[in-house]
């Protein structure tokens, strides 16, 4: 199981490069930047290639509607080319809460543009001349929607691999099925072991009986709070508030995925208080309303041993890829903490 770590698009990058200098050393295997509506990842993404050395680097994530597809491949060619073949791909749909609520951009079709996407993907990293006749991306444009003028172009680069990973961020029936058959890896929010299988179990099988070998086996990426030691356990009270803004914030009533995902993990009544408190403005008391079983069930705070078993159950449900949240302070113990979950994981 590879050791990831996500750095934080709150503030303080700088200081999160030096941090993931030193976890490099220690052991770290890769290292994502997210873009939700703030900085962009991409030039946070190329000052951390020229940072570090080894460590691999990956998009978590970029949303698909704001960038052109062909304008997606030459980032991540970009990338990949600055950090010497490093980058991973991850993609996602983000929600109309931010696409339409930030960037003025109709949200539809996710899992239809996504599909496309990847193709055009490939076929610019192995410098084809783009040709794409689909329903949400034609390229080039036919000419009765522009000019006319438009002719197929490949990559003037040579991409230091045609091959780069693309990671898709799902959580749908659909959307997984279609993760497990198109893409190199898999990355879930909020993922519970012990009910992972029921949840995604079938979806998964469905992609992976449709998925090209030349692929490989699904890298399955997931995230977890990380704080090891007797005295952390009111840690989990940390994560609370995060918890409660995606299943009581990111979106509304009826069109919130991860309320639907707290639903179908079981929680259908708490799900609901969560999202109604926090729709009233009462976010203190939606995060008090997460229950503290799912808490603890997608994290990995407590003592050694319980780390250790938790970190079992990850390995049982196939998470290849573990991107932790270093929830204790100080640059010591957290380089401390990723030789010591290496330890772990034996």
């Amino acid at each position: 199981m590879r050791i990831g770590t996500q750095i934080s698009y709150a503030g303080g990058f700088a200081e999160s490069v030096a941090d993931v200098v030193e976890l490099e050393k220690a052991g770290l295997d890769i290292v994502s930047v997210p873009e939700a509506y703030s900085f962009d990842a991409v030039s946070q993404l190329g000052y951390l290639a020229a940072r570090t050395e080894r460590v691999e680097l990956a998009s978590g994530i970029l949303q698909i509607y704001t960038r052109t597809p062909t304008l997606t491949a030459m980032t991540a060619a970009g990338l990949d080319f600055v950090s010497g073949g490093r980058f991973s791909l991850g993609i996602g749909a983000s929600g109309p809460r931010v696409i339409e609520g930030f960037h003025g951009v109709k949200y539809d079709a996710p899992l239809g543009r996504t599909r496309e996407i990847v193709q055009i993907c490939r076929q610019v990293w192995r410098r084809e001349r783009v040709q794409h006749d689909g329903r949400y991306y034609q390229i080039p444009l036919p000419a009765e929607k522009g000019t006319g003028l438009g002719k197929p172009l490949k990559l003037i680069n040579h991409p230091v691999r045609e091959r780069i990973p693309i990671v898709l961020a799902s959580l749908g029936p659909k959307n997984v099925a279609m993760t497990a058959e198109i893409a190199e890896g898999w990355e879930p929010i909020f993922f519970y072991p012990e009910k992972a299988a029921d949840v995604w179990g079938t979806s998964l099988a469905e992609g992976k009986a449709k998925r090209d070998p030349s692929l490989g086996e699904l890298d399955v990426v997931v995230g977890a709070p990380l704080a090891i030691g007797e005295d952390v356990g009111h840690m989990i009270d940390w994560i609370r508030p995060m918890v409660a803004l995606y299943v009581g914030g990111m979106g509304a009533r009826g069109k919130n995925f991860y309320n639907e995902l707290a639903c179908r993990y079981g929680y259908e009544a708490e799900a609901k208080k969560i999202q109604d408190l926090y729709l009233d403005g009462k976010k203190d008391e939606a995060a008090a309303a997460v229950p503290a079983e799912l808490l603890e069930s997608i994290s990995l705070i407590g003592p050694a041993g319980h780390v250790k078993e938790r970190l079992a159950a990850y390995a049982e449900a196939g998470v290849t890829t573990l991107q932790v949240t270093l929830l204790e302070p100080g640059l010591e113990r957290r380089v401390q903490r990723i030789s010591q979950l290496r330890e772990l994981l034996g």
